[in-house]
């Protein structure tokens, strides 16, 4: 029951419909992006994930990685599996031209991105910080430092890292220790420890870049005073070839509950005389960059989750057909396969349409980052990207939590088969569990939502959103539809809510930080819910559309129509309990002391 097939008729439908892929081939950035091109790779794409790295996914597993004399090695199979993926192009297809890449829009490159993350999300992990390095190399690393990594880096044939936590230093990097000592000829010898460092060592390439986080000799103390800066595996030599092996050594490797094929590495720097590194961008600045890799990697994990979901979803619906249990609930047949009971049905609707939902987020998202990139600094570039910026701790919050939740469905439709090893859905899980801690908390991603997103502009950017919600709802009401029209209403509601917590936040971010402090998370899942509802409300109506011209797959259309009333049943009712809670603020902890949380 492990087969993956990637969804590409429902990933096609949401970037058509919601994230607006068929617009962007006007824009001269994307105009070989057309419809044709477009099917052709993701076809490509679903039977490279589904052939390649799926079969893979629970030889990972099994198996994990292994720390030798010579480094890390990766389990059988990932070395060959890679090279087939940076040959076809997959590592670079939404990279610039200018190093090696295809320079297509991201709105195709997410749904690519997410059937890799499906087929086998240890492998994924690799791919996704070599891009996440390469779009901070391209903001901040001099010409020289571009020439000689990013081509090397976009084709995939050396793979980039981000270094941030140490051991003293998780969520606060204020405390890092890591330092960085100039030398005579502009380099700098970098010392310290990093942990949970991802691919920080493997045999898949002959070169890694470590984008490493230190201080300088004289650097400010705070996040005021870190720098980013370039450390390779293997030092290269000015015609390219690979030089002297560095001072930067994988010395242990991390246990883990999940992502068993991903190496996890605690990270030496300059244990034998200092590792060579090369400073990025301007000095005590690197906080600021490292931020740039960040929102990619935060996007990215949010894809992770609802991935997870997706693969969780189809391998509990292809069990709930095949096993037999109980009798029919309405005709009692006896012996019916147990997708025709009630709670399994609406078990395995939850995970549809929760997936669906988050998936419509994280496309509609790329589509915000594909128009902002091609209207550059102007006004609409702005606007663009602080749309996108505001949606990415929505994806990357929701995508995640949604991710745990729909696989421990997946695990409780099969059963008790679903805690046995052998079947595989304990792994999707195991997996997901990650990803709402890496790349920031669901509580930093809550945080972020309010204090930078909602709040940095006095909430101008939110009106925005609340705004298109708020088209959405009446467009639906307006259908003729009865079941849209209700599900118009319901959306109104859930809208109202997320306004009226929105409001109350704003009214006490000053005098009771505490309450907004205590509310972060609530308010984080209220915006997931109400965004997931509005973004399932734009793809019922272009389903409905269809519908009435008599146009494409109604089979299809009829499905959609009933996944988005189902989350408008069953999940839109719950942001007004949300917004309750969020407006509650601290009083619940108030007088809770010390004492109060010990065990009796």
């Amino acid at each position: 029951m492990s087969d993956y097939r990637a969804p590409v008729r429902e990933m096609r439908f949401v970037m058509d419909e919601v994230a607006g892929f068929r617009e962007l081939s006007a824009i001269p950035d994307f105009a070989e992006a057309t419809p044709d091109l477009a099917d052709a790779i993701l076809d490509e794409a679903a039977k490279f994930s589904g052939e390649v790295l799926a079969p893979l996914n629970r030889v990972g597993d099994r198996e994990g990685c292994k720390l030798g004399a010579a480094g890390v090695v990766t389990p059988a199979g990932w070395k060959e599996a890679y090279r087939a993926f940076c040959d076809a192009g997959w590592n670079g297809l939404a990279s610039s031209p200018d190093y090696g890449g295809q320079g297509l829009p991201d709105t195709l490159g997410i749904a690519v991105k997410e059937m890799v993350c499906s087929a086998n999300l240890s492998f994924s992990l690799g791919p996704l910080l070599t891009t996440g390095a390469v779009e901070a190399l391209m903001i901040c690393a001099s010409d020289e430092l571009k020439a000689t990594y990013l081509e090397k880096m976009v084709t995939g044939e050396w793979t980039g890292t981000m270094n941030l936590t140490e051991p003293q230093a998780g969520s606060d990097l204020a405390l890092i220790r890591s330092r960085a000592e100039p030398q005579a000829d502009g380099s700098y010898k970098v010392f310290g420890q990093k942990i949970f460092i991802t691919y920080g060592d493997h045999d898949m390439t002959d070169n890694i870049v470590h984008l490493v986080l230190a201080r300088l000799p004289d650097a400010p103390p705070g996040v005021r005073g870190i720098s980013m800066f370039l450390v390779p595996k293997f030092l290269v030599n000015a015609d390219g070839s690979l030089g002297a092996r560095n001072d930067a050594y994988c010395v242990s490797l991390e246990h883990k509950l999940g992502i068993h094929a991903s190496p996890t590495c605690v990270m030496a720097y300059g244990d034998n005389g200092g590792a060579v590194g090369y400073l990025l961008g301007e000095a005590n600045r690197g906080l600021e960059y490292m931020f740039v890799m960040m929102n990619e990697a935060r996007l990215g994990v949010g894809l992770q989750g609802i991935a997870l979901g997706e693969r969780a979803y189809q391998q509990a619906l292809g069990y709930a057909r095949e096993r037999k249990q109980g009798r029919d609930a309405v005709t009692g047949e006896a012996l019916v396969t147990i997708d025709k009971h009630p709670d399994i049905r609406r078990m395995l609707m939850l995970m549809k349409s929760r997936v669906e939902a988050c998936r419509a987020m994280a496309y509609y998202t790329a589509g915000l980052l594909d128009r902002a990139h091609a209207a550059g600094n102007s006004e609409e570039g702005k606007r663009q990207l602080w749309l996108a910026e505001f949606m990415i701790p929505i994806v990357k919050g929701g995508g995640t939590e949604m991710g745990i939740e729909v696989t421990s469905l997946g695990i409780q439709i099969h059963g008790g088969m679903g805690f046995i090893e052998e079947t595989g859905a304990a792994q999707h899980w195991r997996d997901s569990r990650i990803t709402t801690i890496y790349e920031g908390t669901t509580g930093i991603q809550a945080n972020d939502l309010i204090f930078r997103k909602l709040m940095r502009d006095q909430g101008a950017t939110a009106r925005v959103v609340f705004g298109e919600v708020a088209a959405t709802a009446k467009a639906l009401g307006a259908t003729g539809n009865p079941a849209l029209q209700a599900f118009a209403g319901k959306l109104g509601a859930a809208l109202k809510a997320w306004i009226e917590a929105s409001e109350w936040l704003a009214a006490n971010a000053k005098g009771g930080l505490s309450g907004v402090l205590t509310s972060a998370v609530p308010y984080l899942d209220l915006a997931v819910t109400v965004c997931g509802g509005w973004l399932l409300g734009k793809g019922a109506l272009a389903a409905a559309g269809y519908l009435e011209r008599g146009e494409g797959d109604a089979g299809f259309y009829a499905a959609r129509l009933a996944t988005a009333c189902f989350y408008a049943d069953q999940m839109l009712p719950l942001a007004a309990a949300r917004a309750a809670t969020v407006m509650a603020g601290d009083a619940a902890l108030r007088g809770i002391t010390d004492d109060m949380l010990a065990s009796s």
